[in-house]
């Protein structure tokens, strides 16, 4: 069978208008596509059947999350091509680098344990905005065997089929709570030094930001809660007490102590949180240091939208997913 008979690709998209088109020019045309709209109102799903894409446009009766229109995606690759051994998950708002799909299937093809395949991403415009550079940041991760990817990424759908894919109800943080399933059942995750997708955030305000920073409180609150009864550790529990004790922890240490001797030792809660963005600062300048000090208050904000949704029993989906 010829290589690039084995490989598939999945596309997700909202409104992603001029990135998606980047995305689906970006992929050889021997590769077969699908493309899961989640209720665009642009035209990228007709954009995506002129480009000879299979769409697939999600029942907007049911929350959208990236998980459910991943798994939405691979089920419709598989009907269609079920020879299919390895599909590359990406991100609308993403364009492949040249090379990629190729290094990735020749990742997967030499390590029988691997279940995913990771390279670099980096942002198209890291330098118009420091939410852009922060992004870019974020996405060069260590190379070598991992614990997680993200959203663009080479998996084998043996794997995939194994642990029956994502978990649709995951709203943020979904890559590295289907890893921590594959590798629970001894598949291995790999980081390459490969440039892998161009990805275009295109985050210019801190509203966007702390959206961003809200939905990733609630990711690590949801993912945690799920992977803390597993024998191992469980997922985002440094992140879930990092974010409590820096914004709740410390205003509460500072309440008690007003409390038992006097107003004046409230101002310990300032003190530290000076005394951490200092840090933070040291280490990425002080816009950084801002960014990183107040993104701990939404996070907190998504744990305990979280945590409010687990006792009011309700389910959220839509209003996290881009």
């Amino acid at each position: 069978m010829d290589e690039s008979a084995k490989l598939g690709l999945v596309a997700i998209g909202r409104n992603e208008g001029e990135r998606l088109q980047h995305c689906l020019r970006s992929v050889p045309r021997s590769v077969p596509i699908v493309y899961v709209d989640s209720a665009s109102t642009d035209g990228s799903a007709d954009f995506a059947r002129s480009m000879g894409a299979h769409v697939v446009e999600l029942d907007l009766t049911m929350p959208f999350t990236a998980a459910r229109a991943r798994n939405s995606g691979l089920e419709a690759l598989l009907l269609s091509r079920p020879d299919i051994e390895y599909v590359q998950f990406v991100d609308g708002d993403c364009e492949l680098e040249s090379g990629w799909l190729a290094t990735a299937e020749a990742c997967l093809s030499s390590e029988p344990t691997a279940a995913a395949v990771c390279g670099r991403r980096r942002e198209r415009y890291p330098e118009r905005s420091i939410y852009n550079e922060m992004c870019d940041s974020e996405w060069n991760t260590p190379v070598g065997e991992a614990a997680a990817c993200g959203g663009d990424a080479m998996f084998r759908v043996e794997a995939l089929k194994q642990v029956q894919g994502y978990d649709p109800a995951v709203i943020a943080g979904e890559e590295p709570e289907l890893c921590f399933r594959l590798r629970g059942a001894g598949w291995t995750v790999w980081r390459i030094d490969s440039p892998m997708t161009i990805h275009d955030a295109d985050m210019h305000s801190a509203r966007q930001w702390w959206m961003r920073a809200v939905r990733s409180g609630f990711g690590y609150a949801q993912v945690w809660q799920k992977t803390s009864g597993a024998k191992r550790q469980a997922l985002y529990g440094r992140q879930v007490a990092s974010a409590i004790g820096w914004t709740v922890g410390v205003a509460l240490l500072g309440l008690t102590l007003s409390i038992a001797f006097g107003p004046p030792a409230a101002a310990i809660a300032p003190l530290l949180w000076a005394i951490q963005l200092a840090r933070l600062s040291w280490r990425g300048g002080r816009i950084w240091g801002w960014h990183m000090l107040i993104g701990k208050f939404a996070e907190t904000i998504g744990i305990l939208r979280f945590a409010a949704a687990r006792i009011g029993g309700k389910k959220q989906g839509a209003i996290f997913y881009k």
